[in-house]
C-alpha cells in the first residue's frame, strides 16, 4: 500500500519529468530556429538559399517543402518568377541583420511558434514560425510575416486565390 507522503512524492516526480520535457523542447526548437537566422547575421551573412529540394526539406516539412518545390519547377518551366520570390527567413530579398531576438513557446506536443525579432537594414521585422517536430528534428509548418498592417504566410503563398 502507498503511502500519501510516496504518492506526493512520485507526483511531484512526474512533474519534474514532464516541466524537464518541456523546457527541453524548447531549447531544440530555439536551436533550430537560431541555426536559421546565424546565417544571415553581420555583413558575411550569406543566409539560406532555398534552391534545391533537399535545402527545402531540411527546413519545412514535407507538405510546405512540397509546395515550395512545385512553386520553384512550375515559375521555371513558365520563364516566370515563383510566388516565392524573396527570402522567407527575413521577409525580404536583401538583409542586413546585426542581430535577432527569438522567443519560443510550446503550442502542443511536438508544435512550437518561434517570433523572431530583428533590424533588417534598419526596417524592425517579426517573423513568426509555426514548427512541428518530425522524427527528423524540427521542421516549418508556416510562417507568418506583418506587411504594412497586414498578415500574411507562406502556405498563403500557394493558395490558389
Amino acid at each position: 500500500m502507498l503511502s500519501r507522503r510516496k504518492v506526493v512524492l512520485i507526483a511531484g516526480f512526474g512533474a519534474i519529468v514532464a516541466i524537464s520535457g518541456a523546457r527541453a523542447a524548447d531549447a531544440s526548437a530555439r536551436a533550430f530556429i537560431a541555426a536559421i537566422y546565424n546565417a544571415y547575421k553581420g555583413k558575411n551573412g550569406n543566409g539560406i538559399s532555398l534552391d534545391g529540394d533537399a535545402t527545402i526539406r531540411r527546413y519545412f516539412e514535407p507538405a510546405l517543402a512540397a509546395l515550395i518545390g512545385k512553386d520553384q519547377k512550375d515559375a521555371a518551366a513558365r520563364g516566370e518568377v515563383p510566388a516565392l520570390d524573396g527570402d522567407p527567413f527575413v521577409d525580404a530579398q536583401d538583409w542586413d541583420i546585426q542581430t535577432f531576438d527569438i522567443a519560443v513557446r510550446d503550442i502542443a506536443p511536438n508544435k512550437a511558434s518561434g517570433t523572431v525579432s530583428f533590424l533588417n537594414i534598419d526596417k524592425p521585422t517579426t517573423v513568426v514560425l509555426d514548427l512541428v517536430k518530425l522524427k527528423e528534428g524540427w521542421r516549418i509548418a508556416d510562417i507568418t510575416w506583418r506587411r504594412d498592417g497586414e498578415t500574411a504566410t507562406l502556405r498563403g503563398l500557394f493558395t490558389p486565390r
